[in-house]
């Protein structure tokens, strides 16, 4: 049978990314069934086992440790970007807005990405250069020519997020911070939803 204790909820809760409010009994039931139908067929004491040790150790309630995380590729809440987000209690949180500016710099099919640290939003995904305001962008780039793009609006858990972007083509030659990825190899990058669709319409 399935056990269900804080960090197993907490594990389930970020893998499947699950809408439920725990703090209602037909929520819980519901999470119950999918960890019931998620049981392996043989040594069930050891997966049982294993989701409370990564529930403790690991997908920690606060700060999860993403890159460490043995089910980083299947979970659904860190493809979100947000995996703090889940479980979902009912507990209100103070809403607030942050904005910040990308660039978005390419060169000869290229694509500068750098990865985020390995805790926080968007924890160990690849995005493009983030900058605190658009005043610091353009100083990183004097004299080069940019294209304003329609800005993205990202709600996560306890803020909405503004996001800019600045897009540049450059020469081969030009040095900047972070790693060039062809456009057709990006699929095999971690990217935020919001970026990875921002990629695909641009």
């Amino acid at each position: 049978v399935a056990i269900l204790d804080g960090n197993v909820k907490r594990v389930l809760g970020r893998v499947l990314a699950f809408e439920g409010d725990l703090a209602s009994s037909a929520a819980e039931k519901r999470l119950w069934d999918l960890a019931t139908a998620l049981l392996p067929q043989q040594e069930v004491d050891r997966y049982t086992q294993g989701l409370m040790d990564l529930g403790a150790t690991v997908c920690t309630p606060r700060s999860p440790n993403c890159l460490l995380c043995p089910v980083q590729p299947l979970c659904r809440a860190q493809q979100q970007g947000d995996p703090t987000r889940f479980p979902i209690k009912t507990k209100k949180l103070k809403r607030t807005r942050r904005e910040n500016w990308w660039l978005w710099l390419a060169r000869e099919g290229e694509v500068l990405l750098q990865q985020r640290p390995g805790t926080g939003v968007w924890a160990g995904l690849w995005t493009l250069p983030l900058f605190d305001d658009e005043a610091s962008l353009r100083a990183a780039l004097p004299g080069v020519e940019l294209q304003v793009l329609p800005r993205i609006q990202h709600a996560l858990t306890h803020f909405d997020w503004v996001l800019h972007t600045l897009r540049a083509e450059v020469t081969a030659g030009h040095a900047a911070e972070g790693t060039w990825v062809a456009r057709e190899r990006l699929a095999a990058y971690a990217l935020p939803a919001p970026l990875k669709k921002l990629i695909e319409e641009g």
